[in-house]
């Protein structure tokens, strides 16, 4: 009875533990302002993908020529419409599933390749790590987007395309940054006790180190979807993205630089889009990476 009694105690204190580590984190979290203000775009971002048939106004795809290049406020048109009649409102709320579907999907492809390329890496070591990590060096000696763009033309274009594209770019900076924290936590004391009595690689790996690892890693996610969206954004600027008539930023930000005299609003709404979104995952990045070092005060 006694002993079952500790193990409860010995719980009680865990939990305890980890909620009020839980609480911290939040705290420190909600106390950054630009890490609110990051989270509340971002808040809205996913409301308005989910609820993009209840916001927006009309079809996204639906064209009316004879009411072309409307001015924001004109007939029943939030924004405007562009060259084609399609109201511009609607194809920025529908263009915002786009964004987050590529900058979600590509950066879970990355970082699970990316993972499992720097996880084997940094704690096998050696011959093994030396290849990986010169192969990784040659994907990095390509510039991002100019590698999304080499990949786009091997495999065509498309949603899904373009998200493993943009997904095989993510891979380098995954496998570096993962890699690192292995080779700093395999060579702590509590890893050397754990070998030492007799656990498996595969649980030293998955159950020690992928864990003590997933800080840095999920503040690198967080961060990589700013730039996938931003290369979706490229792609689709360049043709080589999501097609029309799909509804996407970067489509919409090319169509509207052949306008910027008669309708300039057709670039800027969509380029603001892209800017505020892109600018709320960096504020809310920048706060998840304070709130998760030990360093900073609450």
């Amino acid at each position: 009875m006694v002993e079952v009694a500790n193990e409860l105690e010995q719980t009680r204190e865990l939990q305890y533990a980890k909620a009020r580590k839980e609480q911290a984190f939040t705290r420190k979290l909600l106390r950054n302002r630009f890490a609110a203000l990051g989270l509340g775009i971002i808040f809205l971002l996913i409301v308005t993908a989910i609820f993009a048939p209840l916001i927006a106004t009309h079809p996204p795809n639906q064209m009316d020529v004879t009411k072309s290049l409307l001015g924001p406020g004109s007939e029943g048109h939030l924004l405007g419409t562009d060259s084609y009649g399609r109201d511009t409102f609607s194809r920025i709320v529908y263009g915002s599933r786009i964004s987050l579907i590529v900058g979600i999907s590509a950066v879970l492809f990355g970082a699970f390749f990316g993972s499992m390329l720097g996880l084997i890496s940094g704690y096998v070591g050696g011959r093994t790590d030396a290849i990986i990590m010169r192969i990784i060096d040659g994907m990095m000696a390509f510039p991002f987007i100019l590698l999304a763009i080499v990949l786009m033309s091997v495999l065509g274009q498309g949603l899904v395309n373009v998200v493993i594209a943009i997904g095989v770019s993510n891979i380098p900076g995954f496998a570096r940054v993962i890699r690192g924290q292995v080779l700093t936590i395999k060579e702590s004391e509590y890893i050397e006790v754990t070998r030492s009595l007799g656990a498996r690689h595969g649980r030293i790996l998955f159950y020690h180190i992928v864990p003590n690892s997933m800080a840095p890693l999920i503040v690198y996610a967080t961060m990589s979807v700013a730039g996938a969206i931003i290369s979706e954004a490229s792609l689709s600027f360049l043709g080589l993205g999501v097609q029309p008539p799909t509804a996407s930023w970067g489509s919409m930000l090319q169509e509207g630089k052949d306008f910027l005299v008669l309708s300039p609003e057709l670039a800027t709404i969509s380029g603001l889009a892209i800017l505020i979104t892109v600018l709320g995952i960096n504020l809310f990045g920048d706060g998840l990476r304070d709130a998760l070092d030990p360093k900073m005060k609450v």
